[in-house]
C-alpha cells in the first residue's frame, strides 16, 4: 500500500540531503515549464555550504534554464557535476562553460532519444535503438556525441538489425529523479492540472524507482483527499519525498508566473481573434522568412515550429487564418493551439491536448509530422545543417535531430548572414543596408546536426529559407531556386557564400513576403 502523503512531505533542504555523491540524477522539465526550480536551487545552496553532494552525473532531455542563473545553471559547479548527458545546452551556459573548459565529461544526445531512454532505463532494457542521429555528430563514426577530450566512454554504438543500421544509445542506472507537478493527493499521487506540460516525469520516476533510487517531487499544493485516478499522472508508489514550493520557484514558465490562457479549451476560443493572446511585431527579415515558410504550410497539416526564427511562422499563420486549419505541435507535448515563444517556449495557448514528451517523440520519429520548420545556424554545400556548436559556445541538439530527420516536409529558417545584418522590406522588394559579418553558408559545418545524406525515408522535400534566397536539397547538393526582388545574385548571394550552389532555374520569391507593414 502506498504511504500517505504526510509521510513523504519534507522541506526542500531535507530532501536534497538525501542525494548521495557519485550518483546519477535525472531532471525533468522544458526550459522553465515543469522544471523543479526549488529543488535544483536547493542543491546549489547545499553544495556551496557543505561541499556536497559531489561528482554527480546529470541527465536531462530538454534544455532547462533562462540563459543566466535559473534551471540547470544551479548545478553548474566544478566538483558538484562530473558528467552531463544532455539534450540542449544553450539555456544553461554555465554548464557549457564547464564542458568547453574540459572540467566535466559532456555528451549531447537528441532530446527525443533521452526522453525515450528514460523509459528503456525504467524497463531495464539495453537502451534506445533508433535511426535518429545517424550521420550526425551523435553517430560514433563522427564522435558519438562527445563534446570534449575528457569525455571518452562510448555511450552510443552502431548496430545492424535486419540489414539496417541503427544507433544504440545505452542504458545506465538512474539513482535520483527530480520532477515537478501541480499537486500531490493524499496518497502522494501527482496531478499536473496547472502545468504547461507533462514532460517525462513518469518515465524519470519509474527509472529511478526501478533502480532502487529515490524520487523527489516538487509541488505547489497538497490535496488531503484522493484525486480521481484518471487525473493522476505519476502514482504515489513512485514518490519518496514531496516538497511544497512557493510561486516564485514554481512559475508556469520562466517568462510567466501563471496564465490560465494555457488551459482554456481550444474549442471555446477563436484563436485568430482572441485579444488576450497578442502577437509580437516581427522585424523585416523575420517577417520575410516566416511569410515564405508559411507558404509551405498546407491546410490540414500537423506541424512543429522550432524555437527562434521559426516562431514567427505561427504569427503569420494567425494573420492568414491558418491556425484553425493546421495543428501546431510542440515536442514537449502540447497538440494544437498557438505555441508560445521565448522563455515560454514549450507551452501552447489553448491546446487541444497535452501528452507526455516521450510519446510525442514516438509520433515524430514515426513520420507523424507533415511539416516542420527549424532554425539553421550553418548550412554547407551538401545541405547539412548545424545548430549545436559554434567555436567555444555549445547550444546543443535538443529535439532538432528527431524532428529534422522525420518530418515529411522540413523547412530550415534563418538569415543569410548574421552579426550586424540590416535589411528593410519596401515596395515589394528587399534592400540590404548592411550585410552581416558572419557567413552562414559555409563549405563545411562545424557539427552535423541534420545529415542531408541520411534524411528520412518519410521526407518529400527539404527547403532552406532566408530573407534573400530559397534553396532546396537535391541529389547534387544545395540548389538555389528563388531570390528576393531587389537583390543582386553575385553581390548579395554568391559573394556571401563559401561555396557555389547548384543553379539551374531561379524564380523570384513571392512579392507578398515583402509587403510594407505598419508596426
Amino acid at each position: 500500500m502506498s504511504k500517505r502523503v504526510d509521510t513523504k512531505l519534507c522541506s526542500v533542504e531535507e530532501a536534497v540531503k538525501r542525494i548521495p555523491s557519485g550518483c546519477t540524477i535525472a531532471v525533468g522539465g522544458f526550459i522553465g515549464s515543469a522544471h523543479p526550480e526549488a529543488v535544483t536551487a536547493a542543491i546549489e545552496r547545499l553544495f556551496i555550504e557543505s561541499g556536497g553532494p559531489r561528482d554527480l552525473t546529470l541527465v536531462y532531455g530538454a534544455g532547462q534554464g533562462d540563459g543566466q542563473q535559473r534551471g540547470l545553471n544551479h548545478l553548474a559547479h566544478e566538483g558538484l557535476i562530473q558528467r552531463v548527458i544532455g539534450g540542449h545546452w544553450g539555456l544553461a551556459p554555465a554548464l557549457g562553460k564547464l564542458a568547453i573548459a574540459n572540467k566535466i565529461e559532456a555528451y549531447n544526445f537528441p532530446q527525443g532519444v533521452l526522453c525515450q531512454l528514460f523509459r528503456d532505463i525504467a524497463a531495464r532494457r539495453p537502451g534506445c535503438v533508433t535511426h535518429v542521429g545517424l550521420g550526425t555528430f551523435m553517430d560514433p563514426v563522427h564522435g558519438g556525441g562527445r563534446l570534449n577530450s575528457r569525455t571518452t566512454d562510448a555511450l552510443v554504438e552502431r548496430i545492424e538489425l535486419g540489414g539496417q543500421t541503427y544507433l544504440w544509445y545505452k542504458s545506465f542506472p538512474v539513482h535520483v529523479g527530480l520532477i515537478r507537478a501541480t499537486a500531490a493527493d493524499c496518497n502522494g499521487g501527482l496531478l499536473f492540472d496547472e502545468e504547461a506540460i507533462l514532460g517525462e516525469a513518469l518515465a524519470i520516476a519509474q527509472a529511478a524507482h526501478n533502480h532502487g533510487g529515490i524520487v523527489i517531487a516538487q509541488v505547489q499544493q497538497i490535496l488531503h483527499s484522493p484525486a480521481p485516478p484518471h487525473s493522476i499522472r505519476v502514482p504515489g508508489i513512485l514518490i519518496d519525498h514531496i516538497v511544497v514550493a512557493n510561486l516564485a520557484e514554481h512559475p508556469l514558465t520562466f517568462a510567466e508566473a501563471s496564465n490560465r490562457t494555457y488551459f482554456s479549451p481550444a474549442r471555446d476560443i477563436e484563436l485568430n481573434n482572441h485579444e488576450s493572446h497578442q502577437s509580437p511585431v516581427l522585424s523585416d527579415e523575420r517577417y520575410i522568412i516566416a511569410s515564405r515558410a508559411c507558404d509551405e504550410l498546407i491546410p490540414g497539416s500537423i506541424a512543429n515550429l522550432g524555437i527562434g526564427m521559426p516562431e514567427g511562422i505561427s504569427i503569420v499563420a494567425k494573420e492568414r487564418g491558418l491556425l484553425d486549419q493546421c495543428t501546431l505541435t510542440i515536442e514537449s507535448g502540447p497538440i494544437g493551439g498557438a505555441p508560445a515563444g521565448g522563455l515560454s517556449f514549450g507551452a501552447s495557448a489553448f491546446p487541444q491536448a497535452i501528452i507526455d514528451q516521450p510519446a510525442q517523440f514516438d509520433f515524430y520519429d514515426g513520420g507523424g509530422l507533415d511539416f516542420a520548420a527549424l532554425g539553421a545556424a550553418q548550412i554547407d554545400s551538401k545541405g547539412n545543417v548545424n545548430v549545436s556548436k559554434f567555436g567555444t559556445r555549445i547550444a546543443g541538439i535538443g529535439g532538432f535531430a528527431n524532428i529534422a530527420h522525420n518530418a515529411k516536409k522540413i523547412v530550415f529558417c534563418g538569415t543569410f548572414t548574421t552579426n550586424g545584418l540590416e535589411v528593410t522590406s519596401q515596395q515589394g522588394s528587399l534592400s540590404i543596408a548592411r550585410d552581416g559579418q558572419t557567413k552562414k553558408f559555409v563549405e563545411q559545418v562545424e557539427q552535423v546536426c541534420y545529415a542531408a545524406e541520411n534524411s528520412s525515408r518519410y521526407q518529400s522535400e527539404v527547403l532552406y529559407i532566408t530573407e534573400r534566397a530559397v534553396f532546396r536539397k537535391c541529389d547534387l547538393g544545395l540548389e538555389l531556386i528563388e531570390t528576393a526582388p531587389g537583390v543582386d545574385l553575385d553581390r548579395d548571394i554568391l559573394a556571401q557564400m563559401e561555396f557555389r550552389p547548384v543553379i539551374r532555374s531561379i524564380r523570384s520569391m513571392p512579392s507578398h513576403c515583402f509587403r510594407n507593414r505598419v508596426p
